[in-house]
């Protein structure tokens, strides 16, 4: 059995105790003001990387948060357009003729022709003997398509909306004449 001896090394005790003294535990000193680069460098990483994993959830959401809404509008303006012909014997000619009556059928920024990111319009047709239109169609597409929605939706005066698949964008007249053979969306 070997003995330490520990005359030879209270020197060395001594300095290390010394030295974590002032430095602190671990070797840092302990009365530093402010963080490293590397503390600094740290914090930014972690919130980069919430960012990366929050953002693009952030956008998805929006987006489907518009093509719910451009659902709900035209319903409104089918809504609408039923409620309008109880009164008018025919379907209304447009978005605009829906806003001409106290009170109006819808509000003004539907009858503008954009709202939330989607680009509205209604056209009345099947005019008969007296100038009454006896159906419409109206079209909801993406203002910007990816970015706003990516879908255009389409109703007419039977009630049911439809869409296309949105894996290709779609316009306005697109919807006119490929809308009632898209797929139903209720």
């Amino acid at each position: 059995m070997v003995l330490l001896d520990l005359t030879s090394c209270n020197k060395g005790v001594k300095k290390t105790a010394k030295m974590y003294s002032y430095l602190g535990k671990g070797g840092y000193n302990m009365n530093r003001k402010g963080f490293t680069l590397v503390e600094i460098m740290i914090v930014v990483a972690i919130i980069a990387l919430l960012a990366a994993i929050a953002i693009p959830n952030l956008l998805r959401a929006r987006l489907t948060a518009n093509e719910a809404a451009a659902m709900a509008a035209l319903k409104t303006l089918g809504s609408a357009s039923h409620t309008y012909r109880s009164g008018h014997q025919g379907y209304p000619e447009d978005l605009t003729a829906l806003t001409t009556d106290t009170p109006p059928y819808i509000d003004s920024v539907l009858a503008g022709g954009t709202k939330q990111g989607y680009a509205y319009n209604l056209t009345g047709e099947s005019v008969d003997g007296n100038g009454n239109y006896q159906s419409f169609v109206a079209a909801a597409c993406p203002v910007s398509f990816g970015n706003t929605g990516n879908r255009c939706f389409f109703i007419d005066s039977s009630g049911v909306i439809t869409s296309n698949d949105g894996t290709t964008e779609a316009s306005l007249a697109d919807a006119y004449t490929d809308g009632p053979g898209w797929n139903p969306v209720e």
